[in-house]
């Protein structure tokens, strides 16, 4: 149906250039001598003188004009047909680009594509870098728990976690890059892996009762105690909290709203408490 709407409007375009070729002015034609015998009409300069009758001549040897109140329904049925259809007059008439003539992709790019596939297999939250998997929502009947939107995470950064966690995104990215930037390069590469204390869980603030939701129990916070070397040695938070930890902790405070640890508030001298609180105000790193 749409090829049948190009067509007509292509024969549209050659009956609305007749016109104005009838209504060219005399000077502009003059007529040619024919080696079959009597002449035929052809364009001469402007400085020729004009020809008699040949706008006549001109007009004669033209196809037969449509009359006006037929070409006004022909393009009244031509808007039904394009509207039917979904066609854009405007565009009807363009030719289709031609696919064929676009260049395949090089080997090199083929290969980047294929790599950068392979780097999103397995991964979370839109990075690559961040492994696991997403999960169904978790609901609680305690009023301020569960998590809307969550995922399992094994691994950020390309270092491993002691244990999967679950969390929302904004804390799986913020940890990933954390990781990279800052705890990776301050061992010089060789870290292998988190040890995690604690990730989602209900309950409340410090583990007391009766006390405000912590964000574990939203998702948003995960508790690091110890980091494991490719050489296999463990730093841990509780034993050589000195001046690489320290630095370490100190830096993390603008990837996560909450930084707890040793000298905070005394329930966090074993391991970093790290959150992603949604309240209001700056970060909280103590």
């Amino acid at each position: 149906m749409a090829e049948g709407v190009r067509r007509a409007l292509a024969i549209l375009a050659l009956c609305l250039a007749g016109p104005a070729l009838a209504e060219a002015p005399a000077t502009s034609l003059r007529p040619m001598p024919n080696p079959l015998g009597g002449a035929v009409v052809a364009a001469a300069a402007p400085e020729a003188p004009a020809a008699a009758g040949a706008a006549p001549a001109l007009a004669a040897s033209l196809r037969p004009q449509p009359r006006p109140a037929d070409l006004a329904r022909r393009i009244a049925e031509l808007r039904v047909a394009a509207a039917t259809t979904g066609l854009d007059l405007a565009s009807a008439a363009k030719p289709e680009p031609d696919l064929a003539a676009e260049e395949p992709p090089s080997r090199k790019e083929r290969r980047k594509k294929k790599r950068e596939m392979a780097s999103m297999e397995g991964s979370v939250c839109g990075v690559a870098a961040i492994k696991g998997e997403p999960i169904a929502p978790i609901g609680s009947k305690v009023k301020g728990c569960g998590v809307a939107d969550p995922v399992r995470v094994t691994s950020v950064a390309g270092v491993r976690l002691s244990q999967a966690v679950t969390v929302d995104c904004s804390i799986a990215k913020s940890l990933n890059a954390w990781v990279e930037e800052v705890a990776q390069p301050s061992f010089d590469g060789k870290l292998s892996e988190l040890r995690i204390a604690a990730h989602y869980i209900c309950r409340g603030r410090n583990n007391v009762k009766g006390a405000k939701i912590s964000e574990h129990g939203k998702g948003r916070a995960v508790d690091v105690a110890a980091f494991v070397l490719t050489s296999g040695k463990t730093v841990t938070v509780a034993g050589d909290y000195g001046r690489l930890l320290r630095r370490i902790y100190k830096a993390a405070c603008p990837y996560f709203r909450t930084t707890l640890g040793p000298g905070s508030d005394g329930y966090h001298e074993d391991h970093f408490h790290f959150d992603t609180s949604a309240r209001d105000g700056g970060s909280y790193c103590r």
